[in-house]
């Protein structure tokens, strides 16, 4: 039984897949399900009909946990990628020519080419809050979303109509909220009033100045699990180190989702015109940190009884982990098997 298949509140042995599973991308999802309503309009008098042909994607944030997914999820299914970075040689080292001919990896200078002319753009890209903050790393968190989202917009908009991209899905965060142990969030609850809400707020605002004709998407990322990195990874040497006892209090809220029901979501998000406006890309169900914290103590076999203490949970995984963690987001069922 897998993660994405049923909350951790309800799956005795929901994180066991991440580490013994093999990929998910042979499910079949149907998003088409989607009942979100509020800032995620769902227009079904819309003009714009599915793409069921051969789509071109531009991305940022390629080479990051989401985008290398993504990427290859979308190389299956048939599309076109191009890769927006700002290193070339960081993305031919992810993405090497020998096993990815037909991607095409374009640094800044380049963007505007490969913007016009693509079907979507894609907008992950952003430093990771996964550090130890100081004033010139929050700087730097806000900066590279903001000065990226910026110009992804710029490009689009002054790109011809005839050869302008139809959608943009652009990432934000479920740290839009704010941090409550007792509050749920949907995508009608105002922002929080925290470092990492203001973060939010401005990165959306950017990405709200697309043109009016460029369907707009806003994916409000919770907690990414997947074997291969992502918060999992990063929590499981800590979790062993400690004897497998939760994370601070264990009261924090986790709101998950499963990096191959994110990456679908993205996808469908690039097909379905009625996909419009926010959606919190979360699981139907968070959990508590202590009850994440026990059934992963369950998978690796550690007791989990000793938590871990604050100074290692900043030293290891960064400030905003408890802190956008707690945000109690519930989705609406975006396809998910539960």
């Amino acid at each position: 039984m897998e993660l994405c298949m049923a909350t951790l509140s309800r799956a005795h042995t929901a994180v066991a897949p991440f580490l013994s599973a093999p990929p998910l991308s042979s499910r079949v999802r149907d998003f088409r399900k989607l009942s979100v309503v509020c800032l995620c309009r769902i227009n079904s008098e819309s003009t714009e009909s599915p793409k069921d042909t051969q789509m071109v994607v531009s991305i940022t944030g390629a080479t990051g946990f989401i985008g290398r997914r993504l990427v290859q999820k979308l190389l299956s299914d048939k599309h076109k990628v191009r890769v927006l970075t700002r290193s070339r040689t960081k993305a031919q080292f992810v993405f090497p020519v020998e096993n990815f001919p037909e991607i095409i990896i374009a640094e800044e200078e380049e963007w505007r080419k490969c913007i016009e002319g693509s079907n979507a753009v894609v907008n992950l890209a952003g430093m990771p809050i996964s550090t130890r903050w100081s004033p010139e790393i929050k700087k730097e968190i806000k900066q590279s979303r903001i000065s990226v989202t910026s110009k992804v917009v710029g490009l689009i908009n002054h790109t011809s109509a005839e050869v302008r991209p139809s959608v943009l899905v652009s990432a934000t965060a479920i740290g839009y909220y704010g941090t409550s142990e007792t509050q749920v969030f949907d995508e009608t609850s105002p922002s929080g009033n925290d470092y990492l809400s203001e973060v939010c707020r401005e990165w959306e605002m950017k990405a709200h100045n697309v043109d009016n004709g460029v369907r707009l998407v806003l994916i409000r990322i919770g907690i990414v699990l997947g074997k291969d990195g992502g918060a999992l990874a990063k929590m499981i040497p800590l979790f062993v180190m400690f004897a497998g006892g939760p994370l601070g209090t264990g009261k924090q809220w986790f709101s998950w989702i499963h990096l191959d029901d994110l990456v679908n979501l993205i996808c469908e998000s690039l097909t379905n015109p009625s996909y419009r406006g926010v959606i919190n890309g979360t699981a139907p169900n968070p959990v508590r940190m202590s009850e994440m914290c026990d059934q992963l103590g369950q998978v690796i076999g550690r007791p989990s009884w000793l938590p871990v203490p604050d100074f290692a949970i900043k030293a290891v995984l960064g400030e905003g982990f408890g802190r956008a963690k707690s945000a109690t987001c519930k989705g609406e069922g975006v396809g998910f098997l539960i």
